[in-house]
């Protein structure tokens, strides 16, 4: 869903706002995770003693004419030591604007989901993981009127 509305935290003009719905099914601790299935190796031990926290977060990525590269973060959670690695959620709405600082996602036909987790250890340097797998979802040519989200 992609709607065209004031955003007043730029210049005074009409901006893409997208709106996303999602599935993720991750399991962190034995190294399956993403939004269909992606595998990462590096994951069988994530949470070793040095390993306080995880800090999940849903990535958007896509380029326009004006920006070869645009990235956004669409969701995010924290994954406490002791809590379950399992993640089953459906029907996730994105949690953060998905402002594009144009008209970029209208008709944008390669928009990619990223699931990525920063490890905050007890003590020592912060590690990225990202997922070794995508989803690439296009957006419609055509511009939401009705309050539908």
């Amino acid at each position: 869903l992609r709607k065209n509305v004031e955003d007043f935290t730029g210049p005074r003009e009409r901006s893409d706002l997208g709106f996303v719905i999602f599935d993720i099914t991750a399991d962190i601790l034995n190294g399956k995770n993403g939004l269909q299935t992606f595998w990462n190796k590096n994951t069988l031990i994530i949470f070793d003693w040095n390993v306080k926290q995880l800090f999940l977060y849903l990535s958007a990525e896509y380029s326009t004419k004006n920006n070869a590269l645009n990235q956004v973060v669409l969701w995010d959670k924290i994954m406490l030591r002791g809590d379950n690695p399992r993640l089953s959620l459906k029907d996730m709405k994105s949690k953060y604007f998905f402002f594009d600082d144009g008209n970029g996602l209208k008709g944008n036909r390669n928009i990619t989901l990223t699931l990525s987790w920063n490890v905050v250890p007890n003590a020592g340097i912060l590690p990225l993981v990202t997922g070794s797998g995508h989803v690439s979802v296009p957006f419609p040519d055509t511009y939401e009127t009705t309050k539908s989200y």
